[in-house]
């Protein structure tokens, strides 16, 4: 049987710097919670508010794989590998800190905010060589089923990372269904609803929760409205 853990989205870490505003699923900087450090491989589920004209200046990461999904705004990015950008909506960033780089994230716009999820993931190996890669994604290939955006196979649909765990997108209308089936046995699933109201397993999710799936083959998810966006993310619970 299935075991579940819900993290609620009114029960999430809360950091408010006026800039910046910052909820954590996960213990995060000012946030300690000894029930809830990671799920899985699963370390950081931030989810960001910029201000215009802000941002995180220069820091360094190692020994983690970190994804950026922004939802609203522009995402200015620069490292010390020599990648300067932007990513938008519909696009994503993955960077690979290995050995170590330095970053900085800071709102492309002076005037209007950035909202984007940052996620960070244990590698399943260390000390790589640091990378950094940016894919445009296509919101149609989401409507009414998963469009995978991350996977540990280079070959394979969406940006990959040094990890044995994929992300799913998904747009449902119309109080439709999805099923999810397991890449991996003992793998386990990490469900946030972007936007919507879902039910999964007897619970019931509103916008910004999210549940941590175990001892499971596969997942039925059902919608309670008429729009839903959901992130689904496996991840091995080592």
């Amino acid at each position: 049987m299935a075991n579940t853990v819900v993290f609620r989205a009114d029960s999430r870490g809360y950091a408010d710097h006026g800039w910046l505003k910052s909820f954590h699923t996960f213990s995060f900087a000012g946030y300690h919670n000894p029930n809830r450090m990671h799920f899985g491989a699963l370390r950081v589920f931030n989810d960001d508010f910029v201000a215009g004209g802000n941002g995180f200046g220069k820091h360094p990461h190692s020994n983690m794989e970190i994804i950026s999904i922004p939802l609203e705004g522009t995402l200015a990015h620069e490292d010390s590998m020599g990648n300067k950008g932007v990513i938008n909506p519909n696009e994503i960033q993955v960077m690979s800190a290995g050995t170590g780089i330095q970053h900085s994230e800071f709102n492309g716009s002076t005037t209007d905010p950035v909202k984007f999820l940052q996620i960070w993931l244990f590698p399943n190996q260390e000390n790589v060589e640091p990378r950094y890669d940016q894919i445009t994604l296509d919101p149609k290939n989401r409507v009414n089923r998963f469009q995978q955006i991350v996977s540990p196979n280079r070959e394979d649909e969406g940006a990959w990372i040094h990890q044995d765990a994929w992300f799913h997108l998904a747009d449902l209308e119309n109080e439709n269904s999805l099923t999810y089936q397991m890449k991996e046995n003992g793998n386990g699933l990490f469900l946030f609803v972007l936007e919507g109201q879902v039910s999964v397993l007897g619970k019931d999710l509103q916008r910004r929760d999210a549940i941590g799936i175990t001892d499971t083959t596969d997942i039925s998810i059902h919608t309670q409205d008429n729009s839903c966006s959901l992130l689904l993310i496996e991840v091995p619970m080592y």
